[in-house]
């Protein structure tokens, strides 16, 4: 009795094996399409709205792309003529040297004010959360807002700033923040300042609640100072979130449009030109596309090497 039960549990056992070894096959396909059904709405939304501009974009600079081309559907093929003609260009020579100026100078201010900031409300005080929440208010504002405001308070003539220079007697004559080769980029730059330093303040704030306190109060005892905690402590432990500010900065930086369209639209004197600019003016002003194509083209690369950068120290601060 006793062997025929077992034999009997036995036998159900092996056919239920073979059932599961027989379904399983089915199941673990079921589950890969399961899971390619999440995945393809993504890759199809990557393919239509960022690799084919992209690619678009680069066959584009080696052809006579003209508002013609719309209408014949013709856009000869002009080999390297494009990039030759942009690149011998003085205009875009400076354009980029304007851009690393504004790149840098902005980088720097939003980093440096943006750290004095976290560092300061690391202490806990009244009304620190509401005052942290109100400096966020220049990061939310649309860039065409922002530049349109600004313009109103950097105006020679009925500008806020020249107003309280002189009423303050800090200048005899009114300065010519936007309108003069020789300050008009500074303006732009620290304006942009102005935009950047919520977003370097909110990450780096959150990096500093990561540093332990035991570190930091280790550090007091040993006797250091504030500026030798803070180079030998709190900057070396921030090394990631430091590297993913500055990369994520420079690349929302570097193709900065509408801010210096809504100030200087570009000049005086081409002295705010940048990348940015430059291809707008070749594209929608002087319509030609091929040329702009190939400014867009030079953006494109240098972000992609920032973008790796990101990429690399992301990845570096998710293993460690």
């Amino acid at each position: 009795m006793t062997t025929t039960v077992r034999e009997s549990a036995h036998a159900t056992g092996t056919e239920n094996a073979e059932r599961s070894r027989s379904s399983r096959p089915g199941a673990e396909r079921r589950r890969v399409v399961s899971q390619w059904l999440f995945v393809v709405p993504a890759v199809l939304y990557m393919l239509m709205f960022f690799s084919f501009p992209l690619v678009r974009n680069a066959v584009m600079s080696f052809q006579s792309y003209t508002p013609a081309t719309y209408f014949t559907g013709e856009a000869p093929f002009t080999g390297l003529d494009n990039w030759r003609a942009v690149l011998s260009d003085e205009l875009f020579a400076a354009s980029l040297w304007h851009t690393l100026l504004f790149t840098l100078g902005s980088l720097a201010g939003q980093f440096v004010v943006g750290m004095a900031l976290a560092l300061f409300f690391q202490r806990r005080f009244p009304l620190s959360g509401l005052m942290r929440s109100l400096l966020l208010l220049p990061w939310l504002i649309p860039m065409v807002v922002a530049g349109t405001l600004w313009r109103r308070v950097l105006d020679q003539e009925t500008g806020v700033l020249n107003g309280a220079l002189q009423g303050l007697q800090l200048t005899d004559s009114a300065i010519p923040w936007l309108s003069s080769p020789d300050f008009a980029l500074l303006s732009v730059v620290l304006v942009n300042i102005w935009i950047g330093i919520p977003f370097n303040m909110v990450i780096l704030y959150g990096g500093l609640q990561e540093i332990p306190r035991e570190i930091r109060e280790a550090a007091v005892l040993d006797g250091a100072g504030f500026f030798r905690r803070f180079f030998s402590v709190t900057l070396p432990m921030l090394k990631p979130v430091v590297t993913v500010v500055l990369v994520l900065g420079f690349m929302s930086t570097v193709k900065i449009l509408d801010l210096i369209l809504a100030l200087t639209n570009g000049g005086p004197a081409h002295a705010t030109e940048t990348l940015g600019t430059h291809t707008y003016q070749l594209s929608f002003l002087q319509l030609d596309f091929g040329q702009g194509a190939v400014v867009g083209n030079v953006l494109i690369l240098v972000s992609m090497v920032f973008a790796v950068i990101y990429l690399r120290a992301n990845r570096e601060g998710v293993t460690r």
